[in-house]
Order: C-alpha cells, then sequence, then structure tokens
C-alpha cells in the first residue's frame, strides 16, 4: 500500500513536470494527486495497513480503534492544512497587493525612469531593478513588470529576448535573499526554518554573485553592444501614469516590506501582517482618486475586486495541491531510523540520501539542479519533511539559495522563466544554447561564496 502511495506521487510529479508536452496545467495533477493520497492514507490507516506519525512525532494506529487514534489522524491532516493555508493566504495577500499597484498603473513610474540607450548600461539597469523588485514583490511579479517595460523599450524581439532572459537570472537570484521574494524562501520563513534577518545576511551576498556574474560576462557579448533604436513616440507611451500612481507604488511597496517587521515585533505568523498590509493598501485605494475627472462609474477599473479578480487562482490550487501532497507523504510511517523510532517517508529519504552522499551540501547543490529540470516547490515542501536542522542553519539557508536560483539554468525551471517564456515565447533551445551556461556560472559561484563564508571562514551549522 505503501508503494501505492508514492507511485500515485511520482506519476502526479512526473505529470506536472511534463506540463508543456501532455499541454495539461499542472494544477490538475498536483489536486487529484494530494487527494488520492489522502484518500488512500486514511483507507490504509482504519484498516490497519499502516501507521501515521504527526508533526509532534507521535505515531497512531489505526487498528488500535481508539478514540484518540481517530483524532490524531484528523488533527494530523488538519494541522498540514493549516500550515499549507498560511502560506495560501499570505500569497493571496501579496499577488492582491501587487494588483492593486499594476491596476494603478504603479510600475509606470518605474518605467519613466529608464533614459538610456545604452545596450550595456540598459543590461545593467534592467538587472539591478529585476534584483531589487523580486525580493519586495516576488520573482514572478518582478519578471512581468520589466518583460512588459522592455516591451515598450526595445523593438527588435532578437534583442528584447537577450535582456527578459538575463531579467530571469537577475530576479531569481533577487528573489532568494528575501522572505517574500519567492515562494520557496515564503514557505521556509512561514515553517519556521528562517527568519527574516538571518536570510538576509547569509544569502544576500551569494545571491548578488549569482546576479552580477552572469551580468559581467553578458556585458561582453554582442547581444549587448550598441544603441537601442527608440523613436519618440515610445518615450510618451513609457509614461502612462495616474494622479495616483506613485502613492499606490510607495504604499504597497512599503507595506509588502512592513510584514517580516510585523512577524518579529509581535511575532504572529507571516499570514497576519499580510492581512494586515492588504487592509491598509485596500482601505487607500477606495478613497484615492486615480484621475482628474475621477467618477463613481469609474470606480470598479482600480477597485480591490478587480484586482482579486486578476489574481491566478490556478496557482494557489497548485500550491495547495502540491503541499497537501507532499504532507500525506510526510505523515505516512515508511522506515525506522536509526535509534528505532518510526519516521515518515521523508525523513527515511533523507536518511537514505544521507547514507548514499554522505556530504550534505552536495546534496543541496543537486537539488538546485534539480529544480531547473522539475518544480522547486515540492523539492523544498519535500526537504522542509526531510530534515530537522535548527531555524537559520546552513542548510537552510543553502536550500534557499540553490531551490531560488538554480531554476534560471532552464526557460522552464523557475516561474519567472515560464512567465518569461509565455511573454516573449522565447524558444526552449535558444535558452538552452545561449543563457544556461550564463546562469550555471552564476549559480555555482554563487554557491562557493555561500559555502566559503558559512563552512570555511565562519565554521556556522
Amino acid at each position: 500500500m505503501e508503494s501505492i502511495i508514492i507511485l500515485i506521487f511520482v506519476i502526479g510529479y512526473l505529470s506536472i513536470t511534463l506540463e508543456h508536452p501532455l499541454k495539461l496545467d499542472k494544477t490538475v495533477p498536483a489536486l487529484i494527486m494530494a487527494a488520492l493520497i489522502w484518500a488512500l492514507l486514511a483507507v490504509g490507516f482504519y484498516k490497519g495497513w499502516f501507521n501515521v506519525i504527526d508533526t509532534y512525532e507521535n505515531v497512531f494506529d489505526g487498528l488500535s480503534g481508539t478514540d484518540e487514534a481517530h483524532h490524531g489522524f484528523d488533527n494530523t491532516l488538519l494541522h498540514h492544512l493549516g500550515k499549507t493555508a498560511e502560506i495560501l493566504i499570505f500569497l493571496i495577500g501579496a499577488m492582491t497587493i501587487v494588483e492593486i499597484i499594476d491596476l494603478h498603473r504603479g510600475f509606470e513610474v518605474l518605467k519613466s525612469a529608464v533614459k538610456t540607450k545604452s545596450k550595456r548600461k540598459l543590461l545593467w539597469i534592467i538587472g539591478i531593478l529585476a534584483f531589487i523588485l523580486s525580493a519586495i514583490i516576488d520573482n514572478l511579479t518582478a519578471t512581468i513588470v520589466l518583460v512588459t517595460l522592455l516591451r515598450k523599450l526595445i523593438h527588435s524581439k532578437t534583442d528584447r529576448i537577450w535582456y527578459a532572459s538575463l531579467v530571469v537570472i537577475a530576479a531569481n537570484a533577487g528573489g532568494a535573499w528575501s522572505p517574500i521574494g519567492d515562494v520557496t524562501t515564503t514557505m521556509l520563513w512561514i515553517a519556521n526554518k528562517v527568519t527574516a534577518l538571518g536570510l538576509i545576511e547569509f544569502v544576500v551576498l551569494p545571491s548578488i554573485v549569482c546576479f552580477v556574474v552572469p551580468f559581467l560576462v553578458a556585458s561582453y557579448l554582442p547581444a549587448f553592444r550598441g544603441k537601442i533604436e527608440m523613436e519618440d513616440s515610445d518615450q510618451d507611451t513609457v509614461s502612462e501614469k495616474l494622479l495616483s500612481s506613485r502613492t499606490m507604488l510607495f504604499l504597497g511597496l512599503g507595506m509588502i516590506v512592513s510584514v517580516p517587521v510585523f512577524k518579529t515585533l509581535t511575532h504572529l505568523p507571516p499570514y497576519m501582517g499580510m492581512m494586515l498590509a492588504l487592509g491598509v493598501v485596500w482601505l487607500v485605494s477606495e478613497y484615492i482618486h486615480p484621475e482628474e475627472d475621477f467618477s463613481k462609474e469609474r470606480r470598479h477599473l482600480y477597485s480591490a475586486h478587480k484586482a482579486l479578480s486578476r489574481i491566478e487562482i490556478s496557482s494557489i490550487l497548485f500550491f495547495l495541491g502540491i503541499l497537501m501532497a507532499v504532507a500525506g507523504l510526510e505523515s505516512l510511517v515508511y522506515g525506522v531510523a536509526e535509534n528505532g523510532d518510526p519516521v515518515g517517508t521523508l525523513r527515511y529519504l533523507a536518511e537514505v540520501l544521507q547514507s548514499a552522499i554522505p556530504n550534505q551540501d552536495v546534496v543541496v547543490i543537486l537539488l538546485g539542479v534539480f529544480s531547473a529540470i522539475i518544480d522547486n516547490v515540492p523539492l523544498v515542501a519535500a526537504s522542509i519533511g526531510m530534515y530537522d536542522s535548527p531555524t537559520d542553519s546552513v542548510l537552510w539557508h543553502f536550500i534557499a539559495y540553490s531551490a531560488g536560483t538554480g531554476g534560471s539554468m532552464l526557460i522552464i525551471g523557475s516561474a519567472a522563466g515560464v512567465a518569461a517564456m509565455g511573454m516573449e515565447r522565447i524558444d526552449f533551445i535558444w535558452y538552452l544554447k545561449k543563457i544556461t551556461w550564463l546562469a550555471f556560472i552564476g549559480f555555482i559561484t554563487g554557491a562557493g561564496v555561500f559555502l566559503l563564508f558559512e563552512r570555511v571562514l565562519f565554521h556556522h551549522v
């Protein structure tokens, strides 16, 4: 029975990985996989085929027939659902704030600041914007904003896809050192594996190296030499701002950045801070006047209700499915630890990996490489269940870096890459030939810097 549950996970995982060849939204296999795994867990538990372990290492035997065993199973399911809901509520809040900013054309303020015609200067301006923005509004949104900007600045698609591809590298590097910059870092933060300050302190330098090295190399490539041809009319279209654009941009970004501060001061989960941030931004958006002739009839064009309708709910449901599926594997008792205690499937896998590859750093680097091939969300979700290292240990910081930046090595390896691929029709093979080597040298150089500082110079654990 355990083998069937694992097989369902493997088939579901493969379906997610092969989303594009199958032409099937990855949300579908994620939801089906999660439901089937928990259904089989429930049937097997009550039939006595296997036991279930909760997050407090308590093992429940369905055959005992006691109320405690039944409550144990129910509480395990509710606990995992609660942890998953924390991430989903956080993401919904962040996405809504970003959409409200976008409705008020707040990002046009950034677009109007780009004035250079030098290809090399533009590369660095776009890269720095991507690196900083992704740490605040997440790497996916930052990529969408900057690719939209590039469309208004560069007419030649041949030139534009080079910039868009480098934006993916910068955005993923920027998202890796921020607790709100990438879904995987948010997951680690909410699970109390990392703190906001710890993540920034230990991951920001490797992330900067991961961003700067490919951009330095790219600066000398033929694609970034010379000037950009811009028409006068283009300068006008870049600055389509509203009266409320600047206010909503700075308010929205400020409230998102305040979430880690709120958590530090109150010790409440991050989603509570995000609820407060969304409430404040929503409140201001109800009373601010975007246009000179603002009327009640036009209010709906800038309302939070419209922003909510623009959120990609399929992504939220995908995270629900994949996180609950991983939680099911975590709860299934599969083996016995070295001390004789029963362990869940993922912890058992961690011990097998540890015995096969004793060097944990090599395992995490491989996780970064795999995150380019398969989705990094389930990889990080699985690693959370596999290891029990303390908060802000080297392991969690390295996982945050590797999973966040490793996806840049393939265009389908990250949400930012998939967004750029969809918007600019970037060819997979073209990216593999032209960009993968740049992303790899950035990833491996940043990993080297991380290990040098963490393992060699400071001897952190």
